[in-house]
Order: structure tokens, then sequence, then C-alpha cells
């Protein structure tokens, strides 16, 4: 495991989907429970649980697949440990004419860039998603 956990997780994901996998475990903080929830309500994963074994706590993933196709084309980290990538409401990207989104970590919680453009608020781009 590598000192960044969203770098981790997003890998774990990418290798589960490649595998075409069903479920994917990692270990769980509360960043990666909020990353997971926006990716279910967005519609890339099926579905998230929290799992404790021997005081470890594990967030089981549900991969989703349309038609034998993964629903995730692409996960990038976009904010690293060793350079933060920052964004304002006005200048905040839009990937694949509005097919892909954007994770964001706001003084509102994690959210989806449409999610933060309605509430107005900047922040701090963690991942995309196609």
């Amino acid at each position: 495991m590598s000192n960044d956990r969203v770098a981790d997780f997003l890998t774990r994901l990418r290798n589960a989907y490649k595998a075409r996998l069903a479920i994917v475990n990692c270990p769980a903080s509360a960043l990666l429970v909020d990353i997971c929830k926006v990716l279910e309500e967005e519609g890339f994963v099926k579905a998230h649980r929290l799992e404790e074994k021997d005081n470890k706590k594990d967030l089981v993933i549900e991969l989703k697949y349309v038609e034998g196709e993964p629903a995730v084309r692409e996960l990038k980290r976009v904010s690293k440990s060793g350079l933060r990538k920052y964004t304002k409401v006005a200048k905040m990207p839009k990937h694949y004419n509005g097919l892909g989104i954007s994770i964001l970590s706001t003084s509102k919680g994690v959210m989806s860039d449409f999610a933060a453009r309605q509430q107005h608020v900047g922040g701090e781009v963690l991942c995309t998603v196609f």
C-alpha cells in the first residue's frame, strides 16, 4: 500500500475493471467512502459497503458493467500529494463534454463537479472519471 490512499484506491479499481472482477476490497477511510458515494450516485459502481475484520475496516465495492463492458473507462488522479490542484467554480473543467465527471473535495464535502457547480463551491480536484 502506498502513502497516497486515493491513488491506491483508483489503481485497485482500474485493475479490477481490467480483470473483469465483480467486487474489489481496499482499506477504508472516510475520504474513500465519500468518493465511493459519488461514484455510486453517478452510476459508475453498483454499491459499496464497509466490513470490519480484526479491528480493520475494509471498503467492499461492487463494480458495474454495462452489456459486458466496464462502466468506467478511465480513472485519473489529478491532485497528487506533491502537487495539489485546486479550481474555482468558473474554471471548473468539463470532461468529455459532460460525459465524464471530476470528483472534488470542497468545504461542503466530497462531490462531483456538477454538484459543486450547483452549490457554487470550488475545491481540490481529486480525480476524473469517464
